[in-house]
């Protein structure tokens, strides 16, 4: 057994003194005591309900980004899904006049071959495989009488047409399963980032969630709050500009600079009659689900809301958020009208449709439904831009 012992490790040093080889063992444990209980989950470890609530939120608004690239993304492939359609259909036909001019061709040859005039000439034509071909033969040409030349000339068109055609629908085919490809991508991470933000909130527990309600109650408190100052702010406004159209020095009849607070504070213009009907559609549709991707007609996500407001005013937006923040002219928060739309968030991923009073109809995410809130109901900060749209 002596053989098997080893020799004593040395002592070490803690504030400069040499401590015994079992004091260094206890420090070792501890040590390792230590690191085990950083290791392990504690109440300390465990994040705050705010950062649970942005945590939560942050997905969502990932979600809403995804969702928006995936419209892009369906919008994308249902038009080269129509693009391919349509030029599978012309290849078809121009085969079929290819097929009808090689006929052509072909009674030409059998003619040929039965008074034995020009057979090995006509022959090596039909062999060619392409335009070119048909091109280099030029001895063919030389031979064949007027009404031949013109059916070799259709010949020579139709295949180079075809050619081309077919060309173009193996580009498009790939540019679809591109978008194919971009769609079931987007449609994942949709997925993906909802099921994150369940599973985060369900792991809240009762006093949790409800204190978690006690914060989002006082956030769209705050933000009611914010959108009565602006209503208040927008009513002196168009208070002013009125009094200057009556001595004389306002707008030149056209009337506000775009303060109203109401729908019928613009409705003398056709910009306001138009609102009018977007904002009568969207009030109708409150109460229905927010569902990613929707359209309507029984739920909606953010843009397919505005988009079928607007429809329903004669008004044609583009689908994603990403293209109707284009589709207008940008005003200031302040001068918002009733039928504006209002963009949220740096990557213009969420918008609602203006009615007023500070005040807006949206889709506002999974799990709820279209309802009217404040257009600061996250955060003043979070408001992006407003767009006029006709």
């Amino acid at each position: 057994m002596a053989s098997h012992r080893k020799s004593r490790t040395p002592g070490t040093r803690v504030a400069g003194i040499r401590t015994p080889a079992l004091a260094t063992a206890a420090l070792t444990s501890v040590a390792l005591l230590s690191q085990t209980a950083n290791a392990a989950p504690t109440d300390d470890d465990k994040p705050s309900l705010e950062e649970v609530e942005k945590k939560v939120g942050d997905l969502y608004r990932q979600a809403e980004s995804a969702t928006e690239k995936y419209n892009a993304a369906k919008e994308k492939t249902t038009k080269q899904r129509k693009r391919v359609d349509t030029l599978l259909d012309d290849v078809a036909k121009r085969t079929q006049k290819l097929n009808d001019a090689r006929e052509e061709l072909g009674s030409f040859a059998a003619a040929q071959y039965r008074t034995g005039a020009g057979v090995p000439d006509t022959a090596t034509f039909l062999l060619a495989d392409t335009p070119q071909d048909v091109f280099d033969q030029r001895q063919v040409m030389d031979r064949v009488t007027g009404r031949q030349k013109q059916a070799v000339d259709n010949y020579v068109t139709q295949q180079s047409e075809t050619m081309k055609k077919r060309q173009e629908a193996t580009e498009s085919l790939r540019t679809l399963t591109e978008s194919q490809d971009d769609l079931k991508t987007a449609k994942a991470t949709v997925q993906k980032k909802l099921t994150d933000a369940r599973e985060l909130m369900s792991k809240l527990t009762a006093e949790e969630k409800a204190r978690l309600a006690a914060i989002e109650k006082e956030k769209q408190e705050e933000a009611a709050r914010q959108a009565a100052e602006l209503a208040r702010q927008q009513a002196e406004q168009q208070a002013r500009e009125e009094a200057a159209q009556q001595d004389g020095g306002g707008p030149d009849g056209t009337g506000s600079s775009g303060s109203a607070t109401s729908p019928s504070a613009s409705a003398g213009s056709s910009y306001g009659t138009k609102a009018e009907k977007a904002i009568a559609f969207a009030r109708a549709q409150i109460g229905k689900p927010y569902v990613w991707g929707a359209t309507g007609p029984g739920s909606y996500d953010c843009s397919g809301l505005t988009q079928a407001a607007w429809k329903a005013a004669g008004v044609a937006l583009p689908r994603t958020t990403y293209d109707q923040v284009n589709a207008g002219t940008t005003v200031p928060v302040s001068q918002a009208r009733p039928g504006d739309l209002v963009f949220f968030y740096d990557d213009v991923t969420h918008v609602g449709l203006y009615i007023g009073n500070g005040m807006m109809i949206h889709a506002p995410k999974p799990g709820t439904y279209v309802r009217e809130e404040s257009i600061f109901y996250d955060g003043e900060s979070s408001v992006h831009s407003v767009v006029r749209p006709a």
